[in-house]
């Protein structure tokens, strides 16, 4: 019987040197991917920021990945502004090509 809840599958992963066995609902390529660009990320960290402990390079990638998100947020609350106004001014005007603003 179908509960409506995806099915979660197992899926494996290595973030800086930890492997780590997750359930997903999700595809396993795609947790895969983000599992990747987290990874890929703690490295570079430690890299630019030398001998510093994994806590603290996942702590400073958390806050990286929090800031692109306030980032993006804020980019799409702008496009969603930027398409109420466009929409806004398109129905004034088909209004008025149709005559309803008499």
């Amino acid at each position: 019987m179908d509960s409506g809840t995806p099915e979660k599958k197992p899926v494996r992963v290595s973030i800086y040197n930890q492997t780590y066995a997750l359930l997903a609902s999700e595809e396993e390529g795609q947790v895969e991917e983000l599992a990747r660009t987290v990874d890929e990320l703690m490295h570079s960290i430690a890299v630019q920021a030398g001998n510093i402990d994994s806590t603290r390079i996942a702590v400073l990638a958390s806050l990286h990945l929090a800031d692109q998100l306030r980032s993006l947020d804020q980019e799409l609350a702008s496009l969603r502004e930027r398409i109420d106004r466009k929409a806004r001014e398109f129905s004034v005007r088909l209004d008025g090509a149709i005559g309803l603003d008499q």
